[in-house]
């Protein structure tokens, strides 16, 4: 299977240069003080960034600040998923490969990730939370080389969402010694998903052996003499 290739990053605007610094400054209390307006302002502060530059970094204050936080993860974990030996994993491995890689990219900052999920589940923020989880799990199936289309595209990306959303949630809280119970979950939830996938299969085959319920509602309807 072909590997996907990586686009070159073209160079980087002002902007974008104040969003990673802004960021960079913010982590570390977010922990402490919250995604909120006062974090942001003090780290554009000693990021040597002006109220302007604050707010063409991030209009939208903490939600594009969480947003930027997140799409950064994806984009780590895309390259990170990418250097692996692929063809040696099977789907599954693959795939679980690449949540508990997704899920690393953001494991230095974990309180900061966890006090962002919260943040995206409020009511007002469910949009951009459903986004962020939908770029996660895209850029997953993506590095992982996968080429579905149509129906089974969004199937697929529906059911990692559940996987991905439960298991960052089990990471929130684990605090086994190198997240052993939070990879054991994992597996469990994706061997769950693998017999979703395997049943449907089996649906699907099955279905292709009946017969056109159009001819039978036919010959119902005009009945042979």
């Amino acid at each position: 299977m072909a590997r996907a290739k990586r686009v070159k990053k073209p160079a980087a605007t002002h902007s974008e240069n104040m969003r990673e610094k802004i960021l960079a400054e913010a982590l570390p209390n977010v922990p402490f003080d919250g995604w909120c307006d006062k974090t942001l302002r003090e780290a554009a502060e000693r990021a040597g960034a002006t109220d302007a530059d604050l707010k063409a970094a991030f209009p939208r204050g903490v939600n594009d600040a969480l947003v930027f936080f997140s799409d950064d993860a994806d984009r780590r974990a895309f390259e990170t998923i990418q250097d692996a030996d692929l063809k040696a994993m099977k789907v599954r491995e693959r795939i679980t490969f690449g949540v508990r890689t997704r899920i690393e990219a953001v494991a230095e900052h974990k309180e900061a990730a966890r006090k962002g999920a919260a943040v995206f589940a409020l009511p007002q923020n469910a949009i951009d939370g459903a986004t962020c989880v939908y770029r996660s799990v895209d850029t997953i199936w993506r590095a992982v080389n996968d080429t579905s289309t149509d129906f089974n595209f969004y199937t697929k990306r529906a059911l990692l969402a559940g996987v991905y959303t439960s298991t960052m949630l089990h990471w929130f809280a684990d605090t086994s010694e190198g997240f052993e119970d939070t990879w054991k979950f994992l597996d469990r939830r994706i061997a769950d998903v693998m017999q979703i996938e395997k049943v449907k299969s089996q649906v699907i085959k099955f279905a292709e052996t009946l017969p056109n319920p159009l001819t039978i509602l036919g010959a119902l309807r005009y009945p042979r003499r």
